[in-house]
């Protein structure tokens, strides 16, 4: 049964993952706007190893947006995603075509409860962790929860799409 631990955590992510079931957990911390790596704030802010916490980066390619997952001691390789994708090329997306796309603030994207469904890949490296951390919607707040309820709630393929 999905679990909340603060009434003050709902966000789209956390609504997303109720309604789906999901065991999930909230994890809120103190964000610092100078802060140079929200990933690796939020690391650090919650005691686990970076490897373990995962960005949401959006691409755009000659489909449209998508959505790439990779932990945020890594960079996303481009050509890798593409290929994950089925597509030739892809490139960052605009920040301001993420926010308006998927409902969030760049920081605090997650890949889960966007305002449109979009083709996600999640990096397979996910798929060593027990949980996983996900931003949850906002800076200062993650989410925990299995690899394998992610890439179902969002239904994404798993590519190593990390460099």
């Amino acid at each position: 049964m999905a679990r909340r631990k603060e009434a003050s955590a709902g966000t789209p992510a956390t609504t997303a993952l109720t309604r789906a079931g999901v065991d999930f957990a909230v994890h809120p911390y103190e964000h610092d706007p100078a802060a140079p790596s929200y990933g690796l704030e939020a690391a650090e802010a919650l005691g686990v190893p970076a490897e373990q916490v995962f960005k949401t980066l959006l691409i755009e390619g000659e489909r449209g947006l998508a959505v790439g997952v990779v932990p945020v001691s890594r960079t996303l390789d481009l050509k890798a995603v593409a290929a994950a994708l089925g597509v030739k090329k892809v490139a960052m997306a605009q920040p301001a075509a993420a926010e308006r796309t998927t409902g969030y603030v760049v920081g605090g994207i997650s890949p889960v409860g966007q305002k449109k469904a979009l083709p996600t890949v999640v990096d397979e490296s996910a798929l060593g962790f027990e949980r996983v951390y996900v931003s949850g919607g906002r800076r200062g707040l993650d989410l925990s929860l299995s690899p394998t309820d992610l890439v179902r709630v969002t239904g994404a393929t798993c590519a190593s799409i990390a460099r």
